[in-house]
């Protein structure tokens, strides 16, 4: 038995932090398992990684010791490495031990906040895709203007954005099951809509792919299925989980997050340039609270990789404490839900 469910049975999850990888070093990732071992008390953080490193940062931040434990590993991949390459040469590396020692069962779930490709290849060389599953998806989670149906929370995802380049109909499908159950037990949206991204809503628009996929999950009465969406509607929350191929997704991911941080440099500029724009900015400052925190992707800690039976939680790279603590309470979560059986049951039916 995993040890992390001993959760079921009274026990404390453990979540695997790679704690080398990310932009900020050791110390925003080890603040953040800090953070959980003071406030979540079902959480046990294991820190791999460099042990003098991570032992520093220890030395500087408040935590209970009896909730955090390190494993040694000697070497990382970094930001700007060819994930293979740096896998291939560092069969050590932070991220490799990581998910080893979550495949063997020494940790229920991983948070890795450094390099994606990394990541997702050390799961796939330690994990084992679901049954049904031909290849895994990385989800990203977002903001939106609306909530929709009885959801608790205003954000959606969209998956896949970058794992799978090429999606067959097939591959699709799965995505459709897999952000439709991530959506169920994460977001607490006991009926989750689903929409194809495409370039247009009629069921003939896009690719043979997408249009073969929207045939196949139009039939499918376990999904609520809406059809397509456009791009526009990916803010509008047209969709609680919008499905797409890789390479698609990615470019929506990145074009979402520009705009982002965009209107916000917009803020400042306006803030110092003028006056009057300062007086009118303040009149609007709680309403641009409520933007910040809507948008403020800290607070959800990190994005899912779907497909492993094991729980892959991907963190920003630029992560600070509360969103490395925040991504462990997701991947707990997770792990409470036994999120993977749940896809399988889901693809299984």
């Amino acid at each position: 038995m995993v040890c992390g469910y001993a959760d079921l049975m009274g026990g404390s999850i453990t979540i695997a932090f790679d704690v080398m990888g990310s932009d900020h070093g050791p110390m925003e990732v080890v603040r953040g398992a800090a953070h959980l071992s003071l406030e979540a008390p079902h959480i046990h953080a294991l820190l791999v990684g460099r042990r003098g490193a991570i032992d520093e940062a220890l030395a500087q931040v408040r935590h209970n010791g009896e909730r955090i434990s390190v494993h040694h590993a000697p070497d990382f991949v970094e930001m700007g490495e060819k994930p293979m390459e740096g896998l291939s040469a560092k069969p050590m590396s932070s991220i490799a031990v990581a998910a080893r020692l979550v495949a063997e069962g020494e940790a229920d779930a991983l948070v890795a906040p450094g390099n994606t490709g990394a990541a997702i290849l050390a799961a796939a060389q330690s994990f084992k895709l679901i049954p049904g599953v031909r290849r895994a998806a990385l989800a990203a989670v977002y903001p939106t203007r609306a909530r929709h149906g009885t959801k608790l929370d205003p954000f959606s995802l969209i998956l896949d954005v970058g794992a799978t380049l090429e999606a067959t109909p097939e591959d699709l499908v799965t995505f459709a099951v897999m952000g439709s159950t991530y959506a169920r037990i994460i977001s607490r949206n006991p009926k989750p809509s689903v929409a194809l991204l495409s370039n247009g809503t009629e069921p003939n628009k896009g690719p043979a792919n997408v249009v073969e996929a929207h045939r196949r999950l139009n039939g499918m009465k376990e999904l609520q299925f809406i059809g397509n969406v456009e791009g526009v509607g990916i803010p509008l929350g047209s969709a609680d989980v919008v499905v797409c191929d890789g390479f698609v997704g990615n470019v929506c991911l990145k074009m979402l997050e520009g705009v982002h941080e965009t209107v916000v440099e917009l803020a400042r500029y306006a803030y110092r340039s003028k006056l009057t724009w300062r007086v009118g900015l303040a009149m609007l400052s709680s309403g641009i609270r409520q933007v910040q925190a809507v948008t403020d992707w800290q607070q959800y800690g990190g994005a899912p990789v779907l497909g492993f039976d094991r729980v892959l939680i991907k963190a920003h790279g630029r992560s600070r404490a509360r969103a490395i603590a925040n991504a462990g309470k997701v991947a707990a979560k997770a792990v409470a839900a036994d999120l993977p059986r749940a896809i399988a049951e889901g693809l299984r039916s």
